[in-house]
Order: structure tokens, then sequence, then C-alpha cells
């Protein structure tokens, strides 16, 4: 079946309550996170890959175009959301290219190191969104590993024109504003071999943990000193076929739906043994009362009263939009801190919420680090701004499966991560 395209749909797009709690098993799209991963990882393997449950959205086809340009050769059939991918053995092709990561921060920050195998020049570009958020971090450890990048636009930022080669090193990285930048260097070091030692706790260290365990599905030798110094050597070989698990960042609007309408919602192929960190978002929402069953590959919630907590969301920072929704429904106030990071990124993770929360008549107000929701009742009709970012979109259209006259303008922005996103709430009706 064709992916949907949101981009058709009225903007606003009218949001319709859902007439009883839902009782749903629902069906996801691949992860995008781990689909970015794999897809750099079967680039550089020796062999070709064959890649199962693949998402298809516009961060994921920023990865295969950006890695077709640098000549890997990547057939997909979106029908079966698989591809094959003819890898390189790390050796690049060395042809000179443009690459346009669009708005996709995986496909900016884990091209970046990759491109710098070769020695032919490579520039990586990207929307106006991709460019205003940050690059320094990464570009500092790239000219440690002997790289020259030169900054086409702002000083740390998109557009860079790479020259490698990238050679085996020893780096210091903080890693306070996105573990991006350690994921990318991670992917494309394993090639030589790098040591990478943090200068700062990392933000987001599941999502290390996922780096480390596609590259080691794909024979990559990577270890890690309680997430505070990182080795992988080794290179990649490919496991022949690697299948792709469920989007655990989408998972949690819908575990959100059950939470705040007392319905029942059930996802297969997620649980205790997922490589997602998001995954951890059914115990956020058990700790504010929902009945949540977590088991090996499934994750199921049952709705009830709710009340606020105090919550700290550093390592599943996607989820911050959500959990603002789902606290605007709980009895009592939510104050989400330690996500300070997330102001830059595809919007303001904490001013945006914050904002929207208020136009429905929700108490919310913004706190060094995070935010503080104050329900004194539900949230009232409104029309939401999305700020050109999927997870607001996503976030903020939950109101309207409980309130009447809720809608959300520009919904097609979904199409970055979850194109069908609106067509899989219809599965709760």
């Amino acid at each position: 079946m064709a992916t949907p395209d949101p981009r058709a749909l009225p903007d606003p797009y009218p949001i319709e309550p859902l007439r009883t709690p839902p009782d749903a098993t629902v069906t996801l799209p691949g992860s995008k996170s781990i689909t970015n991963r794999a897809l750099v990882a079967a680039a550089m393997a020796d062999g070709d890959t064959i890649l199962e449950g693949l998402l298809f959205a516009e961060d994921t086809k920023a990865m295969i175009e950006g890695l077709r340009a640098l000549g890997i050769e990547i057939d997909v059939d979106e029908a079966a959301e698989t591809a094959r991918v003819v890898g390189c053995g790390g050796e690049l092709p060395g042809v000179e290219a443009t690459i346009d990561a669009r708005q996709s921060g995986t496909t900016g920050r884990f091209l970046t190191p990759m491109v710098a195998l070769g020695a032919a020049p490579v520039v990586v570009d990207g929307d106006q969104q991709l460019r205003d958020r940050p690059m320094d971090d990464q570009i500092r450890a790239l000219r440690e590993m002997g790289v020259t990048v030169e900054e086409l636009g702002d000083p740390g930022r998109l557009p860079l024109r790479l020259i490698g080669p990238l050679r085996a090193a020893g780096i210091a990285l903080a890693a306070d504003v996105s573990s991006q930048f350690l994921s990318g260097l991670l992917l494309a070091g394993a090639v030589n071999g790098l040591d990478a030692r943090l200068t700062t706790a990392a933000v987001s260290r599941p999502y290390l943990d996922m780096t480390a365990a596609v590259m080691r599905s794909f024979g990559a030798e990577v270890s890690d000193d309680d997430g505070t110094a990182w080795t992988v050597s080794g290179g990649y070989t490919s496991p022949g076929t690697y299948v792709i698990e469920p989007d655990a960042s989408a998972a949690s609007y819908f575990l959100a739906v059950a939470a705040i309408t007392g319905g029942r919602v059930r996802l297969d192929g997620l649980g205790s043994e997922s490589l997602q960190g998001d995954v951890a978002f059914a115990e956020v929402l058990a700790d504010m009362g929902a009945t949540v069953d977590v088991g090996p590959d499934h994750i199921e919630v049952r709705g009830g009263p709710l009340h606020g907590i105090d919550v700290d969301l550093r390592h599943i920072s996607d989820t911050a939009p959500t959990l603002a929704v789902v606290a605007a429904f709980a009895e009592g106030p939510t104050t989400i801190t330690d996500i300070g990071f997330v102001k830059g990124k595809e919007s303001d993770r904490i001013g945006a919420p914050v904002h929207e929360l208020r136009r429905c008549g929700v108490d919310a107000e913004e706190i060094d680090g995070g935010m503080i929701i104050r329900p004194t009742g539900p949230p009232s009709a409104a029309t939401f701004d999305t700020y050109d970012d999927h997870r607001m979109a996503m976030a903020f259209a939950l109101v309207g499966l409980v309130v009447p006259g809720v809608a959300v303008r520009d919904p097609g922005c979904v199409a970055k991560t979850f194109p069908g996103y609106f067509d899989a709430l219809e599965q709760l009706r």
C-alpha cells in the first residue's frame, strides 16, 4: 500500500473526537532512528543487505537519497517496506556530491562524518530548519580526525564542505547538545577505528545504545566505559537481512490516547527487549496512574484517573510534547525537567508546548530546562499551531480525540517521520 501524503489534507485539519474510548491493537511503521542507522551501516558493509520493516518518510528518504548521492546503490520497495543496500565495504565510490539532508538531523549528522571517509569533496546541506541547528561539536571532532571542514554559511551550522580522509583518532567530544553527533562519529569511525571520550554527560543516552546495537548487528566492535568513553573498530559485514522494529517515539502518541481517554491500546513488536529508549514512556504513564503491561515484544496501556508527576525526560526527550498533552488531562501539576536542549530541535519544544497549552486554556509555564503544566479542568477547543514540527502536530492532535472543536495547522509536517499518522489514528475508532 502506498504511503499516504499528509500534505494533501485540509489545513487546518479538524480532529474528530472518539465516540468511545479505544480498545485497539495498533500497527506502527518502522523506527525512523533505527532505519537511518541501519541504512548507514548497510551502506558501509561488506556485502548486500536486505532491510525489512523500513520506514518511508521524509527523514529516511533524505538518508536514502544522500547515500545514493555518494554512489551507494539502494533498491527500495516501498509497498513491501524493504530495501536492498549494496555495501561499499568501507570504501566510498569517491564521487563529488552535494547532499540535501532536508530537515533530517540524523541524515545531516550521520552523513557528515561518513562522507569524510573518502577524499572527494562533499557538501552537506539541508532546509533552513536544519541549518539553524548546531553542528559545532561534530565539526571540532572531525577536524581532530584530520578532516578539512569548510563552513559555507553561519559558523557551526550547515552547509559544510568536507574533504577526507577520516583517520583513526582519539577525540574529546561534548554530548550535552545532541547524542547524534557522537552516533554519527561512531558509525563512520568503525571503518578505521575511533576512541571518543565525552567531556559532558550525554543527553538521550538510549540513542547511543541503539547506535551501538545496530553497529554490532553489522559486525562492528563497540565498547563503552559507562557511557563516558567509546571505542569502535572492525568495520561492517552484512548480516544478510536486518529487521527494523516499530517506532517507539510514534508509539508514545497511541499510548497517550489510552491514558487520556480511559481506553486500551496495545502495540506489538515493542517491549522490554526493544532497542529504543522511548519505550520508557509507558513507565511515565504508569507513574501517572495508567495501567501498563510491558512484555518482551508488546506494550499495553489502559487509561484511568491520571495525576501529575515530576519527571526528568533527559533520555526520552522526544516524548516531551506528548507528555505535556497528557499532563493537561491529569489531576494536579506535572513538572518536566532536564530537557533544555530540546529548545534547539525542529521547534522550541519547551516554549511551543507551553504556548499551545495556554491557547486551549491550560495553565503552563516554561522553567529553566523544562516546563510546568497546572490543569484546572479539561482543555478547551483550539486550532493549534505546529511550528513545522512533526512532534508538535502529532502530540496536539491528541487533544482533538477528547475535546470537540480542535484542529491542527500544517498537518503535512508529519511527513517527516510518520506520513500515515492521521490514518493510523483512525485505527482507534
